[in-house]
C-alpha cells in the first residue's frame, strides 16, 4: 500500500507541553503551573448573553466573517484601546480562536514551493512554526535573549532578513516569557519592516494583560497598518478559552483571502460564542481590570519568591507567565521539569517546548490562585535546596 500520510505533517514535532499535562492527570495531589488558561470563570453577564442567545433560538450559521454586531464592537474596541480604525465589513474576520487566525493569515499570504520565509522570534507560542511549515513557508528562527528581556531588537531582525523573507511574526506580549514590546521597541523595528517590504502577523492575544503601561500595537505606527494582520481574541482577557473565539484585522486584500479559506474550512465561528463576545466587549472592561489586577498581584508574589530562593528571573510585564532560569542547577529544562514533577508533584513546562533557545528556562503560569502558587513555591524551594547542597 502507498503511504497514506503527508510527510510535512509526519515531520512535525508534537507539542512539548502535552506530555506534562498527561502526567499530571495521573497525579491527584500534583499542582500544575503549566496550563496557559485563566483560572477565572467567564463572567456571568457574558455567560448569560450566551445562554439568552440559545433561549432565543439563535442557533444558525452567521455570516462567514462573523456577526456584524460583533465586528462593529471589535472595530469600536480597536479605536478605543489601540487607536486604530478598521472597517468592520471589509477589514475584519471572526475566527475559531486566535490560533485559526494565525493559520489563515499564513495560508493566505504564502506561496508554497517558492521558498518564502517567515521570521519567528523564539521562545514563543508553539503553533507559529508548524503553521508556517503547513502553509508551505520556510520558518526562520530568531533566538531572543534574556539580556534583552526577550524583546526583538532591530539588530536581530536585520540579521535574519533575506531576499526571501516575507512575513515577521510578532508575538507580544509573549507566551512563554511574559516579555513585552514597548512603543520605542516597535519604532526601532518598523523602519526595517518598511525597508525590506515585509508583512507582520502581530499576535496580540495578551494585549489586555500588561503591567507596565498600556499595550501598543505595531499596527498603530505610521506605515504599519497596511502591512499588519492584527490577531486577538477573547480567551485570555475575558476568560473565554472554551468559547473558541478570535479575530483578525488587517488590509482588505488579505482579510478577503483569509475569509475565503475560513469559508471553505470552517464556515463560521460558533454563533453562541459570538453573541456572548458582543456583551464582553460592551460590558467587560471592569472584569478585565479585575482579573488583570489579580494576575499582577500573583506576578509580584512570584518575583519575590524567586528572589528569596535565589532563582534568577527577569521581570516580565505581560501575559501570565514567568520564565525563570535554571541553568545554574546543571540540568536540562526537561530534566528539571521531570524531576520536579516526580519529587515534589509540581508541573511546569520546559522552556524547550517553545523553541531550542528556551533551554535552561522553565515556563511557569500564574493563572492559579495565590494559595496554590504559595504551596508550589514552597515545593520548588525545597527541590532546589536539595540541589544546592
Amino acid at each position: 500500500m502507498r503511504d497514506p500520510l503527508a510527510r510535512q505533517v509526519v515531520g512535525l514535532k508534537p507539542s512539548g507541553i502535552r506530555k506534562f499535562f498527561d502526567l499530571v492527570a495521573e497525579m491527584p495531589d500534583a499542582i500544575s503551573l503549566g496550563v496557559g488558561e485563566p483560572d477565572f470563570d467567564t463572567p456571568w453577564h457574558i455567560r448569560d448573553e450566551g445562554i439568552y442567545s440559545l433561549e432565543k433560538g439563535r442557533t444558525f450559521y452567521t455570516s462567514n466573517s462573523g456577526l456584524i454586531e460583533l465586528r462593529t464592537e471589535i472595530s469600536n474596541y480597536c479605536k478605543r484601546r489601540l487607536g486604530i480604525d478598521y472597517n468592520p465589513r471589509e477589514e475584519m474576520l471572526v475566527t475559531v480562536g486566535g490560533s485559526e487566525a494565525i493559520d489563515l493569515a499564513l495560508r493566505a499570504m504564502i506561496n508554497p514551493g517558492e521558498g518564502e520565509e517567515v521570521l519567528i522570534p523564539q521562545p514563543s507560542y508553539v503553533s507559529y512554526e508548524p503553521c508556517a511549515i503547513l502553509a508551505g513557508a520556510k520558518p526562520v528562527i530568531i533566538e531572543l535573549k534574556a539580556e534583552n528581556e526577550f524583546r526583538l531588537t532591530a539588530a536581530e531582525l536585520e540579521e535574519a532578513i533575506t531576499d526571501k523573507t516575507k512575513i515577521l511574526v510578532l508575538p507580544f506580549p509573549n507566551n512563554p516569557t511574559g516579555a513585552i514590546m514597548e512603543k520605542e521597541d516597535l519604532e526601532a523595528i518598523a523602519p526595517l519592516i518598511e525597508k525590506h517590504d515585509l508583512y507582520v502577523i502581530s499576535d496580540e492575544i495578551y494585549s489586555e494583560l500588561t503591567y507596565k503601561g498600556d499595550h501598543v500595537s505595531i499596527a498603530s505606527l505610521p506605515g504599519m497598518r497596511e502591512r499588519t494582520i492584527l490577531i486577538n481574541g477573547f480567551s485570555k482577557a475575558y476568560a473565554m478559552t472554551g468559547w473558541r473565539l478570535g479575530y483578525a484585522c488587517g488590509p482588505k486584500q488579505i482579510i478577503g483571502q483569509m475569509t475565503k479559506i475560513h469559508q471553505f474550512a470552517i464556515m463560521c465561528a460558533p454563533t453562541t460564542s459570538q453573541y456572548a463576545a458582543v456583551d464582553a466587549l460592551r460590558n467587560g472592561d471592569g472584569d478585565v481590570a479585575e482579573m488583570r489586577e489579580a494576575y499582577n498581584q500573583r506576578r509580584r508574589y512570584l518575583m519575590h519568591a524567586f528572589s528569596e530562593m535565589g532563582m534568577e528571573c527577569f521581570e516580565p510585564f505581560g501575559a501570565f507567565y514567568v520564565f525563570p532560569s535554571i541553568r545554574k542547577f546543571g540540568m536540562t529544562s526537561e530534566e528539571f521539569a521531570m524531576e520536579l514533577l516526580k519529587e515534589e508533584e509540581v508541573a511546569v513546562v520546559p522552556g524547550t517546548a517553545f523553541g531550542d533557545c528556551g533551554e535552561g528556562f522553565l515556563r511557569i503560569s500564574y493563572a492559579y490562585s495565590l494559595e496554590n502558587l504559595k504551596i508550589a513555591m514552597e515545593r520548588i524551594s525545597r527541590f532546589i535546596q536539595k540541589r544546592a547542597k
